[in-house]
């Protein structure tokens, strides 16, 4: 079971994308991971437990990380906290580095 996640939600009260610039990293970004098959992500499909953040979600915000070469988790969880284009493509969700 998946934590809901979905880019087709309207965000309120402020939609972040158009904060974004059109040619940021983050369009490119979304559109190759959104490019990926559904089914390459439901071997981490899980039925018990307390529901997983979305891979598809997962893998955004690591790649768009690696692109400002950051690699560390805590750097990454602070960029989920300040950067408009981290916050678009996690929709809100702030992943810690535990």
């Amino acid at each position: 079971m998946f934590k809901h996640y979905t880019m087709n939600q309207v965000i309120l009260p402020l939609d972040l994308e158009i904060k974004l610039q059109e040619n940021d990293i983050a369009y490119a970004v979304n559109d190759v991971v959104e490019s990926i098959p559904d089914e390459a992500f439901t071997g981490f499909l899980r039925k018990t437990g307390c529901p997983a953040y979305h891979p598809r979600m997962m893998m955004k915000v690591i790649l768009c990380a690696y692109t400002q070469s950051v690699f560390s988790g805590r750097k990454i969880e602070g960029l989920l906290k300040d950067s408009v284009r981290m916050m678009w493509l996690a929709q809100g969700y702030e992943p810690s580095y535990r």
